[in-house]
């Protein structure tokens, strides 16, 4: 059995970071998705998560397996949803954002352990609120979502580079325990 945890990202980590983000940019245009096809998440971006210490890694025996941002803080990009609503639009919700895993560690099933982790070290924080949201054409992360019990809310529209606002178009999950 491999040693397997969650912590928080150093500036040090950013270049394999950068693989992570980089690999995960290639299997969604092998999917056909438009989402992060013109340059999101870029370094700045995963710079400006580490310092704010919201990037998180999930390491194996010590090497970096995965990384997502994980943030207590209202997102401007759900203030708007259309095609429904947000079940708990009151309480202090936890977003998870840039999630990836390593080409060296797919299809172990790591980001169901990784974000189980996420789930649970917030949740001892007091945070019972969780979204997420991704393009249409993301089907792994749809399935990730909705394997932990997250409900489709709406659409929202996000806030990054995109040939066309509809590539912006996200669909939005939220979880409330």
């Amino acid at each position: 059995m491999s040693l397997t945890y969650s912590r928080r990202a150093t500036p040090s980590e950013l270049p394999a970071i950068m693989a992570i983000i980089d690999h995960a940019k290639a299997m969604l245009k092998a999917d056909g998705s438009p989402q992060w096809q013109d340059g999101y998440p870029d370094q700045a971006t995963l710079k400006r998560d580490i310092a704010a210490q919201t990037c998180w890694l999930l390491l194996v025996d010590g090497q970096v397996a995965a990384t997502a941002t994980a943030i207590v803080a209202d997102d401007p990009n759900y203030h708007e949803i259309t095609q429904g609503h947000w079940a708990n639009p009151v309480d202090p919700y936890m977003t998870i954002h840039r999630i990836a895993i390593g080409a060296d560690f797919a299809g172990q099933h790591l980001s169901r352990l990784f974000l189980s982790n996420l789930i649970s070290h917030f949740y001892q924080q007091g945070i019972r609120n969780f979204r997420l949201d991704t393009h249409a054409l993301n089907q792994r992360m749809q399935g990730l979502a909705e394997s932990f019990g997250y409900q489709h809310r709406g659409k929202i529209y996000v806030d990054e580079p995109a040939a066309n606002h509809e590539d912006n178009a996200r669909l939005a999950y939220e979880l409330n325990l």
